[in-house]
């Protein structure tokens, strides 16, 4: 089936704690000093936390001798990446639920500077920088093409903020990483489980919704709530986990637009393992309603679909689903 059934990873929500206000940083980097350049170009201010004040901290001549003694170390830190126009391109308090990112430190080879090694070279743990970089050149390293136009319609540059936490060995940084990684799982299915708690209550009103209005009786809930209608009863066996079953299928909004289905495929049946999370869990769920031979019509809820991140550009974010499928064969 080239339409893709597995769910995807649910788009990571935003964590509301946060050790440094970035707004209450910046504000306080824009009173300070000016920027000063460091030999390959890179603009930069450093800042240290004293008694809750930010204080310039200087570098002299743009390089921090100390930063041999790093060398071979890992820096964590909170980081954020804004274009001139101080639009938020990434927040890694977002992104990892407010667990600071890895940095490892290395001695800089020529064509790290003027890039993120360079900036954070200058950083000692607890300091705080803003390093502005030139945008074409910094995505020409990191992605080899230009920064795209849209990006630079307020200046040629980006803004990267860094608030370097600690200093750790290779072992301990590692054995934290793997410790914080359980925490960010932890974190996400928390925040996935407390989002589909509700989405799943608004989706279940729209399909009883459609149900009347499309006048489909007999409709069945399986206890993870998929709707289910029998149109032909079959007569051959129940899918079991486990089986391999074959199904012909059409699948669509609840608007009618249809996104996918056999048809397109040359009228090719699609057969997976049910039950193995190869599918999206409102297959899974709904097929193993059936038998050898019927016929049903599947209304998924959102949460046991696509969820909020959809699949783009066909079907939107929490988008309940509709499938007529038939059964063909159980193996």
């Amino acid at each position: 089936m080239q339409f893709s059934l597995r769910p995807g990873a649910a788009r990571q929500l935003v964590l509301a704690a946060s050790v440094l206000s970035a707004a209450s940083f910046l504000s306080s980097c824009n009173k300070g000093a000016d920027f000063t350049k460091t030999k390959s170009g890179m603009e930069y201010k450093i800042f240290k936390n004293v008694n809750s004040k930010y204080e310039s901290r200087e570098v002299a001549g743009g390089e921090d001798p100390t930063y041999k003694d790093r060398v071979g170390k890992v820096m964590s830190a909170h980081i954020e990446y804004r274009t001139a126009g101080d639009s938020v391109m990434m927040k890694s308090r977002e992104r990892q639920f407010g667990v600071p990112v890895r940095i490892p430190l290395e001695a800089l080879a020529a064509k790290q500077l003027g890039a993120e090694p360079e900036a954070f070279s200058l950083l000692q743990p607890g300091d705080s920088g803003v390093f502005r970089f030139n945008a074409d050149s910094l995505y020409k390293r990191n992605a080899h093409q230009l920064a795209p136009a849209n990006l630079k319609k307020k200046g040629n540059f980006i803004v990267l903020t860094v608030k370097a936490v600690a200093l750790q060995t290779r072992e301990v940084a590692m054995a934290e990483a793997m410790a914080d990684q359980q925490k960010m799982m932890g974190e996400q299915q928390r925040q996935m489980r407390a989002y589909a708690e509700v989405q799943d209550k608004k989706d279940d009103a729209t399909l009883q919704e459609y149900l009347k209005k499309n006048n489909l009786t007999n409709a069945k809930k399986t206890p993870g709530g998929v709707y289910y209608i029998i149109t032909q009863p079959g007569t051959g066996a129940t899918a079991k986990p486990g089986q391999t079953v074959t199904v012909q299928y059409r699948g669509s909004l609840l608007d009618g637009k249809e996104f996918d289905s056999s048809a397109k495929h040359g009228g090719q049946p699609f057969s997976f393992p049910l039950g193995r999370g190869q599918v999206i869990p409102g297959w899974d769920e709904g097929v193993a309603q059936l038998n050898k031979g019927s016929k049903a019509t599947l209304l998924i809820p959102s949460s046991l679909a696509y969820g909020k991140q959809g699949s783009p550009p066909v079907i939107p974010a929490d988008s309940p689903l509709r499938f007529d499928v038939e059964l063909s064969d159980v193996k």
